[in-house]
């Protein structure tokens, strides 16, 4: 079920996408908030970052760190008194890079009603070893035609990320070269 290259016999065998997904919940209170009596955004990217690193570190079986966070989207605002749900899984592997998508639900703490998505995010994580070298993790393995769409999106994003870089790159040198270097 994906468009992964076939991997050499000698490398690390894939794990399947449910193995390493994680929920972190976490009841918002008065301490969460920003000026304007809602749930500080820089709250919600931390809940973000921290289950998406729980997710990395699972599927590549040690130490990852956060390399880029990409289209953090709030959607609606977060409140004192809402539960929040931090759901995360990697969508795509590289050698030693992995991205994870997250989605964050919120929900009243005293109430039954259904959670509400209020923000997503998406993360780039490398995989580290002891003296903070890049190391391989293991293939994802899309288990769900909802994986298999989210494994072929990251790609796109893979994609745009490196074309970006590329282009910012070039823009820089060619700028220094014409002496207009920052």
């Amino acid at each position: 079920m994906t468009d992964q290259a076939p991997r050499p016999a000698d490398e690390i065998p894939g794990k399947p996408t449910s193995a390493s997904r994680t929920t972190l919940s976490h009841i918002m209170t008065g301490s969460d908030t920003n000026l304007l009596g809602t749930v500080h955004g820089g709250v919600i990217m931390k809940l973000v970052d921290d289950a998406a690193g729980a997710v990395a570190g699972r599927h590549s079986g040690g130490p990852a760190v956060t390399a880029s966070m990409d289209e953090m989207v709030f959607l609606e605002p977060v409140r004192v008194g809402d539960l929040v749900h931090v759901k995360a899984q990697v969508n795509w592997t590289g050698r030693s890079s992995m991205e994870v998508g997250v989605r964050v639900l919120a929900e009243r703490w005293n109430e039954s009603t259904p959670a509400t998505q209020v923000g997503s995010a998406y993360l780039v994580f490398a995989a580290v070893d002891a003296d903070g070298k890049p190391r391989p993790v293991p293939p994802v393995l899309p288990e769900t035609e909802r994986d298999q769409r989210r494994y072929q999106e990251a790609q796109i994003r893979r994609t745009h990320r490196l074309a970006r870089r590329r282009a910012i790159r070039e823009l820089r040198e060619k700028r220094t070269a014409e002496g207009m270097g920052d």
